[in-house]
């Protein structure tokens, strides 16, 4: 079954809040808007996302699983990040799951203070066999810029 750690009203509040300020241009701690076409409706939703580059790649993590935006992205192949006068679109590419420790680790070190609780019971204290058994419960994408 996957796992999906819904939002109560006050998280909801405050990511609503975070992604207004990031679609203007303004990051809490490596937060962006992301926009991706709803799978049913076609419209275009936004959420907002910490985005992790690593080697030169950005990666987003969805912390609460199999949430709306990652099916979303899943079928639509594409998704749009930044702000709203400088949105890219970028291809989404979904990382397998031995290669998702390594990223997994890095996301908790720098944003576990935002997602605890939200991780699979991951911290950054976590060994790499507990990042192995968690990550096919956290989606990872890398985003390929499109031209």
């Amino acid at each position: 079954m996957a796992r999906y750690d819904a939002p109560g009203p006050l998280a909801r509040a405050g990511n609503a809040l975070i992604r207004r300020l990031a679609e203007h241009g303004i990051s809490i701690a490596g937060s962006t808007a992301l926009r991706v076409r709803g799978r049913r409706t076609g419209k275009l939703h936004s959420v907002v996302v910490n985005l992790l580059t690593v080697d030169s790649t950005r990666y987003v993590v969805a912390p609460r699983g199999e949430t709306e935006w990652v099916r979303n992205a899943r079928v639509a192949g594409v998704v749009e990040v930044g702000p709203r006068w400088g949105r890219r679109a970028a291809k989404v590419r979904e990382i397998a799951d031995d290669a998702k420790p390594t990223l997994l680790k890095r996301y908790i070190d720098r944003w576990y203070w935002e997602v605890k609780g939200h991780m699979a019971d991951l911290t950054p204290d976590s060994s790499p066999e507990q990042l192995r058994a968690a990550a096919p419960h956290i989606p990872v994408f890398a985003l390929v810029e499109s031209r």
